[in-house]
């Protein structure tokens, strides 16, 4: 029994042109690039900056605490010297549903919002933020119910009270609709707009700054118009171009192959997803008996949430290897714009960095995380789309990695790695993991901080290091003695070229019923 369903990426793609008017006519004819947007509040050029980043951070207030409420009041003091926030994805849990937004975004957030001292009448779809605020898509944000359970509603049932009174899951009654949800909230959703009139003058209102081309861009003006022109764009800031990637829509695994090696590997899964199913039986019968009002079995129910969540991301990613059948789709337009994008920056002489940010983590060590199909197929295609940038931009690199930084949420924790010789232009690259804002935090696998890949040999099949982690922050001990800490960044910027990085973590941790704020000691790429 799953409790989500992810639409298929071809879905996801023609659902998010239609809201954004993807190369309308009207917007062609403005000549409009509705990849680009510009900061328009005269800082743009400033070399040293600094700005936060947050991910995963979309629940809800738990039974007795309220952990993405501690992570947004650890930003408060740093807001005022930090110029935009980046959000590495999953902005509303479970399914990206509009229902949850009040609850699981705009209240905790509130600060961050204008008219946010009245935050209880703020829409969804009518959200502007005072400072720069920058998302990215997660899979929970494009996630739907299926159809039973939308039939479930109509029924009063146990699991539905499980669900509610106890585990708190902020799962509501319907989905995101395949990112509707979030499309009106964070992207300028033209397809609301019927008439030409009215679509050119929100055009010719909006769409005024300039692009290194000549093109027109979307003008983000803080306090006033914060809307995004697309699911994935890019801006600059300081001579730094960031590059705000969808991975949702390039994630699909390769299917199993038809051999004797891929049958066994299907049943292999298949023993799996049964196993699982049961587990999660187990899990909401267990909750079933556990009074939430007793503190230790509280600690039980978080427990619990974080097993039932864990699970249905596994049975998400065994569903995906399993569709032998289904030729797996890569949003080959989206790849081939990043790699356009980074020949050109790395031909801009007033760029003397690149940031890349996204949902899905190429490399990882966080234990449900590391091995999925999803996470390789991320690895694959982005490493493809790098290398062929190395192939024309050549020696313009002077021995520099393509990218300065990558960020990345989906796993819960807060991780840096970095990549070793990897035999590919991903090669010396720092990796920064920020998913644990807010939902259910993850262990560090028992394998060990190194990862490897095996490479074909002439003669034998050899493993060897690509990744190592250097820092990793994310649920830890055991009983009593169990910690969280919750986390996100503040990432200072420096003049110079490649640019100086320094990392400061964040953290906000539950022990033992209480919470502890500190700063992790910061450390520099």
């Amino acid at each position: 029994m799953q409790f989500i369903s992810d639409p298929a990426i071809a879905d996801k793609i023609r659902k998010m042109k239609q809201r954004v008017r993807w190369q309308d006519p009207l917007v062609a004819e403005c000549g409009i690039d509705q990849t680009q947007l510009v900061i328009a509040d005269g800082r743009a050029d400033e070399p040293n900056f600094s700005f936060l980043v947050i991910g995963d951070s979309g629940s809800g207030p738990h039974l007795d605490h309220h952990p993405q409420r501690e992570v947004a009041e650890l930003m408060l003091p740093h807001q005022p010297d930090c110029r935009f926030t980046l959000h590495t994805g999953d902005v509303v849990y479970l399914t990206g549903s509009s229902e949850y937004y009040p609850k699981n975004f705009i209240e905790p957030y509130r600060e961050l919002l204008a008219g946010g001292d009245r935050y209880e009448k703020i829409s969804y779809r009518e959200m502007v933020f005072q400072q720069p605020f920058f998302p990215v898509l997660g899979n929970h944000d494009y996630y739907d119910l299926p159809l039973w359970f939308g039939l479930l509603a109509a029924t009063t049932l146990p699991l539905r009270s499980v669900l509610e009174s106890k585990i708190d899951f902020d799962l509501g009654w319907r989905g995101s609709d395949r990112g509707d949800a979030y499309a009106r909230a964070f992207l300028d959703y033209l397809k609301a707009f019927k008439s030409p009139v009215e679509l050119r003058r929100h055009l010719d209102r909006h769409y005024t700054a300039k692009t290194e081309n000549g093109d027109r861009c979307l003008r983000y003006e803080p306090g006033t118009f914060t809307r995004l022109p697309n699911r994935y764009y890019s801006f600059r800031q300081g001579g730094i171009d960031f590059f705000a990637l969808d991975s949702c829509t390039f994630n699909d695994p390769i299917p199993l192959p038809k051999t004797h090696q891929g049958d066994a590997r299907r049943r292999l899964l298949e023993q799996q997803r049964d196993r699982l199913e049961r587990e999660k039986q187990q899990f909401l019968e267990t909750a079933s008996h556990l009074d939430p009002n007793n503190p230790y079995e509280v600690e039980q129910l978080d427990d619990l949430q974080t097993k039932l969540s864990q699970t249905d991301e596994v049975l998400a990613d065994i569903k995906k290897q399993l569709a032998a059948h289904v030729v797996p789709t890569a949003d080959v337009e989206q790849l081939d714009w990043l790699k356009q994008r980074l020949i050109a920056s790395w031909n801009t002489p007033a760029v003397r960095g690149r940031v890349l940010y996204f949902h899905h983590p190429p490399y990882v060590t966080e234990s449900t995380k590391w091995h999925q199909a999803q996470t390789l197929t991320v690895r694959q295609h982005l490493r493809r789309t790098l290398d062929e940038v190395a192939r024309v931009v050549g020696p313009l690199t002077c021995g520099r990695p393509l990218v300065d930084l990558v960020l990345n949420g989906h796993a819960h924790c807060l991780e840096h790695l970095k990549t070793l010789d990897t035999g590919h232009a991903d090669s010396h690259i720092p990796w920064i993991i920020c998913g644990g804002s807010g939902f259910s935090l993850r262990r560090q696998r028992l394998e060990g901080p190194q990862l490897l890949e095996t490479f074909p040999d002439e003669e034998a099949t050899e493993s060897r290091a690509v990744a190592s982690s250097q820092l990793f922050i994310g649920r830890n001990g055991k009983g009593s003695h169990k910690r969280r800490p919750y986390s996100c960044l503040r990432i200072d910027v420096r003049e110079g070229a490649p640019p100086q990085f320094t990392v400061r973590p964040l953290i906000a941790e539950r022990y033992r019923g209480k919470w502890h704020r500190y700063e992790h000691p910061s450390f520099a790429i």
